[in-house]
């Protein structure tokens, strides 16, 4: 049923929801000098932890502790359940408070990868992306890769900006930066496309294109609609993926 999920789904999603939501403390920082784009080696943002807060309430990507948007789709030819948790807890990370935001990502019911993610947000209002923790697992659970993972600060990995403000349309952005890991790019096309999505229809979503060059053949999509944040991520190059938001539960 289209904004539902099944009722094994909402079992999964209450199931591990108690375990993500802890309480934690938040403060707000005062100056935003965003980075400007270009090659790696030279990528150096510079960053006053004083200046970023956990609190992320960016329109176009809020991150509200208690609420797991639930997505679904597909993804290496298997159905995809995705369900993205921003929790109440903090992780310092390159002497920023970050918030601490969990995703689960299922294939065929099977948990395949469980991922913590590091975000935090300037006082101006751009959402930046200090670094995460993932591991993708096998059949019976057991952890068989943690590549990716990375933390701002350690071993020459940076972080990145995921949300501007105030987008603007062309301008590309570093979203991570730990080479031959986590080299993750994008830029806004648009800041009003037509998109939708099993819970919802939308004429103003700003879409991004999303690369990395340690995938020159793969080229996404995603969609942000204000006051809610991601609602699709579709593969416009590359292995048919797509994900699309089914639900929210608060």
């Amino acid at each position: 049923m289209v904004g539902r999920v099944s009722r094994a789904v909402g079992a999964v999603v209450l199931a591990i929801a108690a375990a993500w939501i802890a309480p934690s403390a938040a403060i707000a920082g005062p100056s935003c000098r965003l980075p400007r784009f270009g090659p790696g080696r030279d990528y150096r943002p510079h960053i006053e932890p004083s200046n970023f807060s956990p609190n992320v309430t960016n329109e176009l990507f809020p991150l509200t502790p208690g609420r797991i948007l639930v997505y679904t789709g597909i993804k290496d030819g298997k159905k995809a359940l995705d369900l993205v948790a921003p929790t109440s807890r903090t992780r310092v990370i390159d002497g920023v408070t970050t918030r601490v935001v969990e995703d689960r990502n299922y294939l065929n019911n099977v948990l395949e990868e469980r991922t913590s993610d590091y975000y935090a947000q300037d006082r101006c209002g751009n959402v930046w992306y200090f670094g995460e923790d993932t591991a993708e697992l096998d059949r019976h659970g057991h952890v068989v890769s943690t590549e990716g993972s990375f933390h701002a600060g350690v071993d020459g990995a940076q972080p990145g900006v995921f949300m501007q403000a105030h987008p603007q349309v062309g301008r590309r952005f570093r979203q991570e930066w730990y080479q031959g890991h986590a080299e993750d790019v994008f830029r806004v096309v648009s800041r009003s496309s037509p998109v939708t999505v099993p819970f919802g229809s939308f004429r103003h979503a700003l879409r991004t294109e999303e690369n990395t060059a340690l995938e020159p053949g793969v080229l996404d999509n995603k969609y942000y609609v204000r006051g809610i944040g991601e609602v699709a991520e579709v593969a416009v190059k590359g292995p048919r993926e797509a994900l699309r938001l089914v639900e929210i539960i608060s």
